[in-house]
């Protein structure tokens, strides 16, 4: 009897270990890398690695050759790396090597040179699980931007064009599976193709391709180049499929004052937030002065946010369904600048079956980027830069009173009556009064 009480007690103890060994093997690796995506931006390269739980991770670089060696602790690695690589300028090979610690992962990135890095763990959110967030960015990027000039001299209007989402961020995503990120890029490359076939006008894509970029990035970039008016481009969404229709936001006033104190705050190193006068803002010893030059120049870039933000309104509700019909003000990132007039174009609902249907349409799409078009010409040949092409061509609007005629009006705008009447396609020389006029400026 104690003799099968041993053995039975044996028994129990084996069975005990080879459990202990199963839960240990089971325990050293309980974490995965299920997939590896690679954005390339024309700046950047972002890697995300999707993971079953949050990432136990350290990092070093290594040079010649340049590398970025990652290990997973605890993490076993699923994802395919021969192809990671093809079509990205900064990253050479995506291989495996041995790391001190048997149950986890070392990935090594081999570069094409050194970058600046930024690694982070983002939280489960949306679709995604628990992810690893890796940044190659170019270092030293200075590219001087200058304004595109006609022969004389004049300017074009910039017109910086956002279009929303990007590369790992999808934004909204449909029913039938259409993701934001993909329509805001067409509207905005139809969008940019109209801006740029007119004369004195020049379009610049804050992206131009399936990558993100930062919210800080973006009126930075357009900043960069100049730009006289922010575009964002995006599709809302609900939790429920019956709201439609399109909306135009502008940058709240709580969020303006906010960023504006900071930049008085920092106005020595952040002058060129400030436009024309920030130059002046910098140097001026006189706190009062340069709170005073400042707040006007933020006030001036809310209001011609918000007249714009009508013109859109004015024209896109000509071609589809309007969700608000007023310009609504929230606070956004990316319409932040006081020295760029911006708004943020809700097209219309993704989550709304009709509209993702619509959305996805080309046809539709082009419709969309047509009303834009027209809304950024209406409101710039009513608010047209001094130094521009437009403002040496565009045609002034002259409102027929009593005791006008075409020979009173070609001395007061230095034309010739001849070319009054072709502008205006006129037979004679007869004016009604309360006839709007065009009249071809004289430079």
């Amino acid at each position: 009897m104690r003799l099968l009480s041993y053995a039975a007690s044996s028994l129990l103890w084996f069975l005990l270990a080879i459990v202990l060994m199963f839960v240990g093997k089971v325990s050293a690796s309980t974490n995965s890398i299920d997939g590896i995506r690679v954005w390339p931006a024309p700046e950047n390269t972002r890697i995300v690695f999707d993971l079953k739980t949050k990432p136990d991770y350290k990092y070093f670089t290594l040079s010649n050759p340049s590398r970025l060696v990652i290990d997973f602790k605890n993490t076993k690695n699923k994802a395919a790396l021969k192809a990671l690589a093809n079509n990205d300028p900064r990253i050479k090979l995506f291989r495996t090597s041995t790391s001190k610690s048997k149950s986890s992962t070392r990935l090594v990135l081999e570069l094409a040179k050194s970058y600046s890095l930024t690694v982070f763990p983002l939280a489960p959110a949306g679709q995604y699980s628990d992810r690893l967030v890796v940044d190659l960015h170019d270092k030293n990027v200075k590219k001087k931007v200058q304004p595109t000039k006609a022969p004389d001299g004049k300017r074009d209007i910039i017109i910086a064009i956002v279009a929303g989402h990007g590369g790992e961020d999808p934004g909204s995503i449909g029913a039938k599976g259409t993701y934001e990120k993909r329509v805001t890029l067409s509207i905005a490359k139809k969008l940019a193709k109209l801006i740029n076939q007119r004369n004195g006008f020049k379009a610049v894509m804050i992206r131009t391709g399936d990558y993100y970029v930062n919210h800080d990035r973006k009126p930075k970039i357009a900043r960069k180049n100049k730009a006289d008016l922010l575009i964002s481009i995006h599709a809302d969404a609900y939790t429920s499929p019956q709201p439609s229709g399109a909306s135009v936001l502008v940058q709240s006033t709580r969020r303006a004052n906010s960023e504006f104190t900071r930049w008085i705050a920092n106005r020595q190193d952040e002058s060129e937030l400030l436009g024309g006068a920030g130059e002046t803002i910098k140097k001026t010893q006189d706190k009062n002065l340069a709170f005073t030059l400042a707040d006007m120049k933020k006030e001036h870039t809310m209001a011609s946010s918000y007249e714009f933000a009508l013109h859109v309104i004015q024209e896109i509700k000509q071609v589809t369904k309007l969700h608000k019909r007023k310009p609504e003000g929230l606070s956004l990132a990316v319409l932040k600048s006081s020295d760029i007039p911006s708004v943020l174009i809700e097209t219309g609902f993704i989550s709304n079956p009709t509209e993702e249907k619509r959305l996805n349409s080309s046809k539709h799409q082009q419709k969309l980027a047509n009303a834009i078009y027209k809304a950024v010409d209406s409101y710039f040949n009513e608010h047209t830069p001094k130094d521009t092409l437009l403002a040496a061509t565009a045609m002034k609007k002259h409102k027929v009173r009593s005791g006008d005629s075409l020979s009173v009006l070609a001395q007061r705008y230095k034309t010739s009556v001849a070319t009054i009447k072709s502008a205006n396609k006129l037979k004679s020389n007869v004016l009604r009064i309360g006839q709007t006029l065009k009249i071809p400026r004289s430079g």
